[in-house]
């Protein structure tokens, strides 16, 4: 460990060095080249001190410099316009404008969808003028009305059969509807038929809960999505939202190397 925190006081110290001796190469190649430039600024203009008689026709002011046209893919361009061709091209000096954001005067409000879509379940949608959930809403209430009413009239003939096959009474054989008219009573095994029986009745009755808690559900979740799409319906959508994730070095302590990580930045 001694040798180690030397190791590390002999790198600071050759660290500090090496930046101020990169601090001295910087101040002694920027100080000469300021002061000539300033000279060169205070120089007398050598067309200026000529006599008329021997001043040019065209001064450097009067030479038109060489130009380029605009892009014309960024914006529109005449024979009159023109700029400078040391500039850069003009696709990157004229960013391309975002599109407009989506503006209405329809403001729904959040509460009044709740209560139409509690109302009658797809009421909250068309009020938010959402049309296109209208048939997603409608399908799966039609879907799930008919597979518990499908189950319901299986339990209840299941129900019936299981009942009659209990009972000690001979005339009440509802189970013999499950099979073929040809087949007799006396070829049947009581206690299988008993256990099916007793299974296919739980399982619909099983099938039939499940069905109606699908129904309590897309319930509340037709009121839960009328409410955020109302509230949020004025949202920025713009394509000015993006996310940027890329590596980086996290301090820990001043005697320990930096952590590599990951930065993520968000803009909105």
């Amino acid at each position: 460990m001694v040798l180690l925190s030397r190791i590390v006081t002999v790198a600071r110290y050759c660290q500090s060095r090496l930046w101020l001796c990169a601090v001295w190469c910087i101040v002694s190649i920027a100080v000469p080249a300021i002061s000539q430039a300033q000279d060169v600024s205070r120089a007398p203009d050598p067309v200026a001190t000529l006599p008329d008689s021997v001043q040019p026709a065209e001064t450097q002011s009067e030479i038109q410099p060489d130009v380029v046209p605009l892009d014309s893919l960024s914006s529109s361009w005449d024979a009159g316009q023109v700029v400078d061709s040391a500039l850069v091209d003009s696709t990157f000096l004229l960013p391309e404008p975002l599109p407009p954001v989506r503006t209405s005067s329809f403001n729904p409000e959040g509460m009044r969808a709740v209560w139409l879509s509690a109302l009658f379940p797809g009421l909250g949608q068309i009020y938010n003028r959402r049309y296109w959930k209208l048939p997603i809403v409608v399908g799966g209430f039609v879907g799930l009305i008919y597979a518990t009413s499908w189950n319901n009239r299986m339990l209840l003939d299941y129900q019936q059969a299981y009942l009659d096959i209990m009972d000690s009474d001979p005339t009440t054989n509802s189970y013999m509807d499950f099979f073929p008219p040809t087949y007799r009573e006396e070829d049947l095994d009581k206690t299988w038929l008993t256990n099916i029986l007793k299974q296919r009745k739980d399982a619909y009755r099983y099938y039939r809960d499940y069905c109606i808690v699908g129904m309590v559900g897309l319930y509340l979740v037709c009121i839960l999505d009328a409410y955020v799409d109302a509230e949020l319906y004025h949202f920025d959508m713009s394509p000015d939202l993006s996310m940027v994730v890329k590596p980086a070095l996290i301090p820990v302590s001043p005697t320990h190397w930096p952590a590599v990580g990951l930065q993520c930045a968000i803009t909105f």
